[in-house]
């Protein structure tokens, strides 16, 4: 089975539809993907940009649309990677995405702000691993 990241809640992204055609089977061309939520229903082979806003204009790629569930209140959605690139910058976007959330969590605990550069190796050390191996924090 593929893996896919779960991406933070904490962390809103934007879907947005692309006008590109999929030349390959959905079935055959992930080599890894994200999973994040969406008020939006989208269709499987979609080809799709995403956006993490709060990272900058910078964190976005291109993917497409795996799979959608309707859940209670939204979708959950899986978008697959067509190449290494793409999956490398997602894994690296998501990577961060989770240190910020590791990050807030730690300062709710402590009362007060801490140096990022602390909380990443902090979370490197707990979940680097696991991450890098299974594709989940």
């Amino acid at each position: 089975m593929r893996q896919y990241l779960r991406h933070p809640t904490e962390m809103p992204v934007e879907l947005i539809a692309r006008k590109q055609q999929v030349h390959q089977q959905l079935n055959n061309i992930s080599l890894g993907g994200v999973a994040c939520n969406s008020q939006r229903n989208f269709k499987r082979g979609l080809w799709v940009e995403l956006h993490v806003p709060l990272l900058g204009s910078e964190a976005h790629y291109s993917g497409v649309i795996a799979w959608c569930r309707k859940r209670a209140s939204d979708y959950l959605v899986g978008i697959a990677f067509t190449d290494e690139d793409n999956l490398f910058r997602a894994r690296m976007v998501e990577q961060v995405c989770q240190i910020e959330c590791y990050r807030l969590q730690r300062e709710a605990e402590v009362g007060h702000s801490l140096p990022i550069e602390e909380v990443a190796r902090d979370w490197i050390a707990l979940h680097g691993a696991a991450f890098a191996a299974s594709g989940h924090a």
